[in-house]
Formats: structure tokens, sequence, C-alpha cells
């Protein structure tokens, strides 16, 4: 599967705000894609994108926070960070409440805004990893026989080949190698990974 790039998006009605971040963004070697309405970067919008959105709160048609609520309806991953004024701060917090990784108050200093960015998309990339190697378990889990699954659900319930073989009515012999096959599908040697894997797509992280 290609890697997408990660992305900047920035949700700014103010074009001369909107353009400077732009340039400043991309001297640091960002990609970078404006909008001035919430509701065109909501045409745009689609579940594979990587990146941050730096979005101001006070805006026509659409403000920030009924943008950020749109999302979370659609039940997008990318961190937020709000831009605020006007007295703002208690909305940002609100925001933060609901998901929002950071604000920052207007004026700002673009060193500050940068460090913010870069947090956002350290985030982003660690959380989407975690997506992908949970899909990968599922795909995996999904390679597996009802009778392998059967078993491997009694392995990671910590029962013994044994004990097993005797629940099911099957040989020692026959609950082994049908171990063997799940821990080859499933891509460890570990039963411990093995857990962690199974937990990961039912029950989250048991970390």
């Amino acid at each position: 599967m290609a890697e997408t790039e990660q992305t900047v998006y920035i949700v700014e009605d103010d074009e001369a705000v909107r353009d400077s971040l732009s340039m400043l963004l991309r001297s640091e070697g960002l990609a970078v894609a404006g909008y001035e309405r919430a509701t065109r970067f909501l045409e745009d919008w689609h579940g594979g994108m990587q990146g941050c959105i730096v979005l101001d709160i006070r805006m026509p048609e659409m403000d920030g926070m009924e943008l950020q609520e749109e999302l979370i309806e659609r039940g997008s991953h990318l961190p937020i960070i709000f831009v605020t004024g006007h007295g703002d701060v208690p909305l940002a917090v609100e925001a933060m409440r609901k998901g929002a990784v950071d604000f920052i108050e207007k004026p700002y200093r673009e060193d500050q805004l940068l460090e913010k960015i870069r947090g956002a998309l350290a985030t982003d990339a660690e959380q989407h990893q975690g997506r992908e190697e949970k899909r990968l378990i599922e795909e995996r889990l999904e390679q597996l026989t009802p009778r392998e699954r059967e078993i491997m659900d009694r392995m990671v319930a910590g029962q013994a080949n044994k004990v097993i073989a005797i629940e099911l009515d099957i040989s020692q012999r026959t609950v082994e190698i049908h171990r063997s096959r799940v821990m080859h599908k499933m891509g460890t040697h570990s039963l411990a990974q093995l857990v962690r894997m199974v937990m990961s797509v039912r029950d989250g992280d048991p970390e």
C-alpha cells in the first residue's frame, strides 16, 4: 500500500493569514493545503487523510467548532490545532475536551505554532501506525479457519494444550498442529505477543 503524505490543512478565512502560514510551512518542507471555508475542506475530506488541521475558530458559514463536530461524526482521525482570538480561549478549551490536540492564541509566534504543528504531525503518525497494525492483525485473523480460531481463543485464555485437547475431544498432537498454524498465520512465535495482538483488536491495548 502506497504511503500517503502528511499534509497540514489550514482552514482560515483570512487570506493574508492563510497565505503567510502556507509560505512558512512550505519553507519548513511541509506539505500544505489551504481552505478559506470549512465547507470547502469537508468537500475534500476523506478518511485516508494524514497530517493535521490548523483551524480558526471564528469563520463564516461554518465555524471551527462546527467543523470539529462534523469531523467527529465522520470518524476523522486528523489532529486539530485551533487558532483562537476574540477571547475564545474557553471555546478552545471545550474543543480540546472534544479531542483537539492543542490551541494557540492570536497573535502567535511562528516558532511556537511550528512546534505545535510538528507535535500534531507526530501524534498523527503514531496513531496511523497503530491503525495500520490493527488492520494487519485483523487481516491475519481472517486467514484462520474456524477450528484454528477456536484453539487460538483457548490459547489466549491461557489453556494448556492438554486441556484444549480434552475439552474439544481431539488429540493433543492435533492441538499442537493447529497451534503451530495459528502462530505461523499470525506472524509470531510468542504466546505473549499473540495475546497482545488479539487483545489490541478486541478490547484495546492491554498496556
